[in-house]
């Protein structure tokens, strides 16, 4: 398998705005080892037992990528906190704060909703219904739920910083912004029809689309959850979302790299958005192998889970040492051996029982290979 790109492009003459042009812009040679890589990777991952641990791994990913993706939009909430935000119910929620995270993990619903839709094509109404979603019930002075932004002459729009390669002023009357989306989404069923790959065109609509800024807020938060909705839409799982979190962690390299590509753009260069599109491969390369290990350890504590089980149904081991297990694998990794001694649960297992017995049990569980001690005593378990 190679990767073959044509020079295509679409260029658009707006009224105000001037000429804006899309184009692949992608030099195969240096994208096709990593795009074969994480090809690959995608095919070994599908491979996994999803069965068994979906609602875990979904649960997880979905808490990670909408705190990253919140975060780069300068979300304040912690994972943990998105986490418990997360369980709030969304008609009883006043704060701003947990209303994004409620709003962000509505519109990944819509996602997974649109991307099952048999052939899905994308246009200018979904990112005007993700917008909505996303900024449903949070109060700005100018944005409004679904709305595209038409700039007062007064009042002018900039995307940028010096610190990511300078400021740029992106479409501000509406009319060319509608223009624009509209080509955007053309553009996607062009490169559709020309069979480019799905991991080309999502990364290449994603740019195009944060260089229209459509919307006054949420630009950012739409421009990866449409990327991951066609992502989807080609059979990709998890990765799409979990992308957020390489964007995240790489967010000095992702805000330059739009300036990067845009201005080797305006300077006539033969492939302007080859960087852009390998750090997207990058990040779906790292987000897939992480997924791939996360699952393996996943399906490890299950068939672990199922031992322990077993082993508490044959009576080979008792109520306390079944709580005692239960408890060191719901730690995530391993508990202090002393701080387990003050734990109230195990003191009130031990209530009436002597340490003998405590260590009894402890011993018990060591020899049959369902916790271990290491030399700093903690107690993990034997996964």
């Amino acid at each position: 398998m190679t990767l073959s790109l044509p020079n295509h492009s679409l260029r658009v003459e707006t009224n105000r705005f001037g000429p804006f042009t899309f184009q692949i812009g992608c030099e195969a040679s240096q994208l096709e080892t990593l795009f074969l890589r994480v090809n690959d990777a995608q095919q070994r991952f599908s491979g996994l037992p999803f069965a068994q641990v979906a609602h875990l791994l979904e649960k997880e990913v979905v808490v990670s990528s909408i705190f990253g993706t919140n975060t780069i939009e300068g979300g304040t909430l912690s994972e943990e906190e998105t986490a418990q935000a997360l369980e709030l119910n969304p008609a009883e929620v006043q704060e701003t704060k947990q209303r994004r995270v409620l709003n962000i993990k509505a519109a990944y619903d819509l996602s997974r909703l649109t991307a099952k839709i048999d052939n899905w094509r994308l246009d200018t109404n979904y990112f005007t219904e993700i917008h909505a979603t996303l900024t449903d019930k949070i109060p700005d002075e100018y944005n409004k739920p679904g709305l595209l932004r038409s700039n007062p002459k007064e009042l002018v729009t900039y995307v940028g910083n010096s610190q990511h390669g300078g400021q740029y002023k992106p479409p501000q009357n509406g009319q060319d912004i509608k223009a624009l989306l509209d080509a955007l989404a053309q553009f996607n069923s062009e490169l559709t029809s020309q069979e480019i790959p799905t991991l080309i065109r999502a990364p290449l609509v994603h740019y195009y689309y944060e260089l229209i800024h459509p919307f006054w807020d949420g630009n950012g938060r739409v421009g990866r959850i449409v990327e991951a909705t066609i992502l989807q839409a080609d059979g990709f799982q998890y990765a799409p979302f979990a992308q957020a979190g390489f964007y995240l962690k790489n967010i000095d390299k992702y805000f330059t790299l739009f300036n990067v590509c845009r201005k080797a753009s305006n300077k006539k260069h033969a492939f302007p958005n080859t960087q852009f599109v390998y750090f997207f491969l990058e990040g779906m390369f790292e987000s897939l192998n992480k997924l791939h290990d996360r699952v393996n350890d996943l399906v490890k504590i299950l068939v672990f889970e199922n031992q322990v089980k077993r082993f508490w149904d044959e009576k080979k081991i008792n109520a306390r040492q079944y709580a005692i297990v239960s408890e060191i694998l719901k730690s995530g990794k391993f508990i202090e051996f002393n701080e387990l001694r003050r734990s109230a649960w195990y003191v009130a297992l031990y209530l009436n029982l002597t340490d003998k017995t405590s260590r009894r049990d402890l011993t018990k569980l060591k020899d049959l290979n369902l916790i271990f001690q290491d030399d700093q005593n903690r107690l993990w378990p034997f996964i």
